[in-house]
């Protein structure tokens, strides 16, 4: 069963390395969390590592720059790990043939900025669905929209069969008080329809091995037991830690705050009663990272 905790510090001294989620714990989609700032701050100063593995569709050094526009002060993080980037890798070897549609707003045009690291990339050109021979989605058009409003063009990719490749495996993220739908629930869809998603971003292995990649960078002697994996996905953050064999802190003021009743700290009751409905267990849970 999990343990509610009143602070990152009472345990953070038994990992060398945080894996931490950025939006809803670090920021709300708006600005920074202040105390989740300290916090990572207070960890770093103690000579622990701080990766920030996200599921944001955009290449780390845009996730970098917005964190910047958040006034995310640069120690309070080492490196990052998005899904975008591993993602893109994933596109550029092929995976979705060479002229892919991009379902997604225009705001994430640098998705396709050329990709140094690998070696033969294949030359990737955007083109009308009717040309296609795969999609590739970082997000609904308008993310406010009805998700049935997406289904008709869905229709058309199955129908051509084509693979969709989901650049943010996220169902929904929260943009201050705003919900708000991302390319995970697109890929959802096309997947219930019949359609073949393919996911890079948590829960799923990918990002979790471009994420110990940067770590390595930094250190290459941490071992998975020395790593917390930090977030308030519970199909996503806390599923993915659970599948890679990580110990994980689930904030639970963040996506579950209204199922986990959650003030500055979760209700015992409610939050026991939300893991057992979602089949998951997280190592250690508190309200919001501080």
């Amino acid at each position: 069963m999990t343990r509610i905790i009143p602070a990152l510090s009472e345990i953070s001294a038994a990992y060398d390395a945080l894996f931490v989620d950025l939006w809803g714990c670090v920021h709300n989609g708006v600005a920074a969390i202040p105390s989740a700032v300290a916090a990572l701050q207070a960890y770093r100063r103690t000579g622990g590592k701080v990766v920030l593995v996200t599921n944001s569709p955009r290449p780390r050094k845009g996730v970098a720059k917005q964190l910047d526009h958040f006034k995310i002060p640069q120690d309070a993080y080492d490196a990052i790990a998005t899904s975008g980037d591993s993602a893109r890798a994933a596109m550029y070897t092929g995976v979705v043939g060479e002229h892919v549609w991009h379902y997604g707003p225009v705001t994430d045009s640098r998705f396709f900025d050329p990709l140094e690291i690998l070696d033969n990339p294949v030359e990737i050109a955007r083109v009308p669905l009717e040309d296609a021979t795969g999609i590739v989605c970082t997000g609904p058009f308008e993310p406010q929209t009805e998700p049935e409003t997406w289904r008709a063009d869905l229709e058309k990719a199955l129908a051509r069969g084509l693979k969709l490749l989901c650049a943010n495996p996220d169902i929904v993220v929260d943009r201050g008080e705003t919900r708000e739908w991302c390319a995970g629930a697109v890929a959802k869809m096309y997947t219930e329809m019949g359609g073949t998603s393919l996911y890079f971003g948590k829960p799923h292995a990918p990002i979790y091995d471009l994420a110990r990649r940067r770590l390595r960078k930094l250190d290459d002697t941490i071992p998975d037991s020395k790593i917390l994996a930090i977030g308030d996905g519970i199909a996503t953050d806390v599923k993915g830690a659970i599948d890679e064999g990580v110990d994980c802190l689930f904030i639970s003021g963040g996506l579950a705050v209204a199922e986990t009743r959650t003030g500055v700290q979760p209700d015992e009751k409610a939050l026991n009663a939300y893991l057992k409905a979602e089949n998951l267990d997280p190592t250690f849970t508190i309200g919001q990272l501080r």
